[in-house]
């Protein structure tokens, strides 16, 4: 049965919003969030991004209507003319969507949880983005950022979807900011090797006061490494120098954070933010693929 939507798109510029009426649509809610639509912008003209929010009308009491969200005549020019073809309705997707399990780590801040780390996995994929399921409290439109622990790539998402499903956990998708399929491989940009190097690590703590601490490395690689000593100090998203005596030193992103009754327990993953920057004084391949059981995620003692 056909159904109505109204969806907020907003200018890339950051300036404006605008609600858009959608009428006698097949697609599901999902689908909707998950299409580019054209709308007019005051400012900057005519316009295609991804809604930001979307309600399908009589589905949420207390919402307003969708004819006071928005003009009628806006939805002739706000409809792309993709989505009206049926043949377009047939792959309403940039991409098909795949089920593939790849672990990930989310973190940011969220307005209802605040700063968050947590970790999860991918149960769909696709160029675009993902399907995943999260405790932490996130609402569509907020922006976090998404690490594949298999890779270490990191990338900036916007929220395009939320369900609560049982368990305390909800269904979230997300939308990458650099579309790509490669963003989901599980192959090791760089392959890590066990090396046990004593570092110098400075960086400014969880209460916002500078620190240096004396580390070792557990393994490392061209792109990143695991320090140990040192999840009690940081959190993800940090930038902290790490120093090798005689070696100079290095800039690099912390990514995630071994938790208590796990076996990285007080140790972080880092990623290089200048990978042609070698302190670690060893000759380090270039690629390799995960084996299973191999994506350096935190194992229960």
């Amino acid at each position: 049965m056909p159904k109505n939507y109204a969806i907020r798109l907003r200018c890339p510029h950051g300036d404006h919003d605008e609600w858009v009426i959608l009428e006698n649509r097949e697609e599901s809610l999902e689908n909707i969030l998950h299409l580019p639509w054209d709308f007019e912008c005051q400012l900057h003209g005519v316009l295609r991004e991804m809604p930001i929010e979307a309600r399908e009308e009589g589905a949420a009491p207390g919402y307003p209507s969708l004819r006071s969200l928005a003009p009628k005549v806006q939805q002739e020019s706000s409809v792309p003319a993709a989505a009206e073809s049926p043949e377009k309705k047939k792959k309403p997707r940039s991409s098909e969507r795949l089920p593939l399990h790849v672990p990930v780590v989310l973190y940011g801040w969220t307005k209802s949880q605040g700063s968050f780390q947590e970790e999860t996995a991918t149960l769909l994929v696709n160029a675009s983005g993902a399907l995943l399921t999260l405790k932490s409290k996130i609402a569509v439109g907020e922006t976090v950022f998404l690490v594949n622990r298999a890779s270490r790539e990191e990338q900036e998402i916007r929220v395009v979807y939320v369900e609560q499903v049982p368990e305390d956990k909800a269904l979230v998708g997300v939308a990458l900011k650099y579309p790509s399929a490669k963003f989901w491989k599980k192959t090791r940009r760089n392959p890590r090797i066990p090396k046990n190097i004593r570092v110098i690590v400075k960086g400014v703590d969880r209460n916002g006061h500078p620190f240096v601490q004396s580390s070792y490395t557990v393994d490392i690689s061209k792109s990143g490494a695991r320090l140990d000593g040192l999840g009690y100090l940081t959190g993800p998203g940090e930038t902290i120098e790490v120093k090798r005596p005689w070696r100079g030193k290095a800039r690099f992103r912390v990514i995630w954070i071994g938790q208590i009754g796990m076996e990285e327990s007080n140790q972080i993953g880092i990623c290089a933010l200048e990978e042609d920057n070698n302190i670690w004084g060893a000759k380090l391949p270039e690629s390799e693929t995960t084996q299973p059981g191999d994506d350096n995620s935190p194992r229960k003692k």
